[in-house]
């Protein structure tokens, strides 16, 4: 573990433990992206900007945290994007459009539903994304963010600039507890991506430090991940 993945560490663990000791999250919501106290709350603040009443499509996380986020953007007749866990798929996201749900909406924007009623697709296969909701462990007020480590969302915004459904007109979006927002000057590298609105329970923070990658930074990743990532594999091998 080099200095920065030391340093974003040392942050993770001191939200966990202040999340969980401050009884916003459940006891066993170390190691993961926390299922914070309130979600209910992040979803009805995001639901009243107008950059989500604009947007059509919205592409979320599947933790349990953002499911409030993900049920909201189906009523709102938005058309919903979620990552297949781990990436594990050559066609590495699921599409959930609500006027052709099988299932009640709660169902579908859970991530089990969405395993069971949703179309996977790839990239090619699907339309620009206007808001991008991401699921972290803390953030900070110029809007840089860590998750949990496991690298997939910066992979997933990644693939979108590069196949041109994420651009400069996506808002990306981070609903948190209030208790996971820091002072804390939190490092990035170039696969990092910040994040345009906080939303707690109890507020918006918009952040003006916006941070993206241009796409796919490959010497940022191993040859394992490259393995184990079927999309990865694929561009990999096509370069």
């Amino acid at each position: 573990m080099n200095d920065i993945d030391q340093a974003k560490q040392a942050v993770r663990d001191r939200v966990w433990r202040r999340l969980i000791e401050g009884g916003g999250a459940p006891d066993d919501s170390y190691g993961k992206i926390p299922g914070f106290y309130g979600n209910e709350g992040t979803a009805q603040r995001l639901a009243e900007l107008d950059v989500w009443q604009r947007a059509k499509t919205v592409k979320a996380n599947p933790d349990w945290a953002q499911l409030p986020v993900r049920v909201r953007a189906l009523n709102d007749g938005k058309l919903l994007y979620m990552a297949v866990p781990r990436m594990a798929s050559l066609e590495p996201f699921y599409e959930l459009d609500p006027k052709t749900l099988t299932v009640s909406i709660e169902e579908a924007a859970e991530k089990r539903g969405a395993a069971q009623v949703a179309r996977r697709v790839g990239v090619d296969a699907m339309r620009p994304v206007d808001v991008v909701v991401c699921g972290s462990v803390a953030v900070n007020r110029s809007g840089a963010r860590i998750g949990k480590g496991a690298g997939y969302s910066d992979l997933e915004v990644a693939l979108l600039i590069e196949a041109g459904l994420v651009t400069a007109e996506t808002v990306i979006v981070a609903p948190v507890h209030g208790l996971q927002v820091v002072d804390d000057n939190i490092p990035e590298t170039e696969h990092d991506f910040s994040v345009d609105y906080i939303v707690t329970p109890d507020e918006v923070i918009p952040c003006t430090n916006r941070r993206r990658p241009d796409g796919l930074v490959w010497n940022d990743l191993t040859a394992e991940k490259i393995a184990a990532i079927p999309v990865l594999s694929a561009r990999r091998r096509a370069v």
